[in-house]
């Protein structure tokens, strides 16, 4: 049993940082406003997508100047497959998710990132049926195998759509993909927006989560279509004490990292608030944010 008073490790999301932002910059933003580690993005976006074709010299630059900070890229986002997903009627649109998740598998490994964070739609400019969700659980099964061969750990994220937006439902599509290289990755906040009962979706799947995305969210409800992000945490509902309590029940001890976006200039006065509070909600609960 680890030590349930030693910090988690709390990383975070590139995205939390304005974008025209140097890796340079970004790099030392992250180590000053006091995070472990940064989630590289690679969005559905053309210029983010471009990061997939780096040339090894551009990559390992990358990566020195990491190791000369000790702020490593720990994880990745990888968002791209909402605009490429494998669930798609075009098998071209099928191809190029295959071609991502390779792409993204071989990028992470010269990187030394160790767990890319799957967006769990089957589609999502298109319309759902039984054959897209087919067509997305063969796509898992042949990530998972790549995923397998390079010694990348797959989180898939729990999202903030019906598809896959909760942990039960994550434990169906496991059965279906028993890698132990294909795991979950929860994002509280799309649990909590959808009204599932957190803890218990956590204690569900105390067993097969390999990172948690802490985010601030607004719910569902008959008269409200929530709001899944650009909130700072402590502005939303989502009970982080709670989650916290859970975390320590459940021995849960991998990293966290704190997903939100920068929207104007006071992005970092809104990252150190952030993190003060999650210290704040941590403190009594055992494992704990630094």
């Amino acid at each position: 049993m680890h030590n349930v008073n030693k910090p988690l490790r709390l990383g975070l999301y590139e995205k939390a940082m304005p974008a025209e932002l140097s890796w340079e910059q970004k790099i030392e933003a992250a180590k000053t406003l006091g995070f472990d580690f940064i989630e590289i993005s690679i969005d559905e976006s053309d210029a983010r997508l471009q990061r997939l074709e780096w040339r090894d010299d551009e990559i390992y630059h990358l990566r020195r100047l990491c190791e000369r900070q000790a702020m490593p890229l720990h994880s990745m986002c990888l968002s791209a497959h909402r605009r490429f997903p494998f669930g798609s009627a075009d098998e071209a649109i099928r191809q190029r998710a295959h071609a991502i998740m390779e792409q993204a598998i071989t990028l992470a490994y010269k990187l030394g990132i160790r767990c890319i964070q799957l967006a769990g739609y089957d589609v999502y400019y298109e319309t759902q049926s039984a054959e897209t969700h087919r067509r997305f659980i063969a796509g898992m099964q042949a990530a998972a195998s790549m995923a397998e061969q390079a010694g990348v750990m797959l989180g898939v994220e729990i999202m903030d759509t019906p598809y896959l937006n909760s942990l039960s439902k994550f434990e169906v599509l496991k059965k279906s993909v028993p890698s132990p290289w294909f795991m979950a990755y929860p994002d509280v906040g799309n649990i909590s927006g959808w009204n599932y009962d957190i803890c218990t979706e956590l204690k569900l799947s105390s067993q097969h989560i390999v990172q948690i995305h802490l985010k601030d969210t607004l719910k569902v409800t008959a008269k409200s279509p929530g709001q899944f992000r650009d909130l700072v945490i402590g502005e939303g509902e989502v009970d982080f004490p709670a989650i916290f309590r859970t975390l320590a029940e459940i021995d849960y001890s991998a990293p966290l990292v704190l997903e939100m976006w920068a929207q104007d200039e006071h992005w970092a006065g809104n990252l150190r608030l952030a993190r003060s509070r999650l210290r704040q909600m941590g403190l009594d609960a055992g494992p704990t944010p630094t």
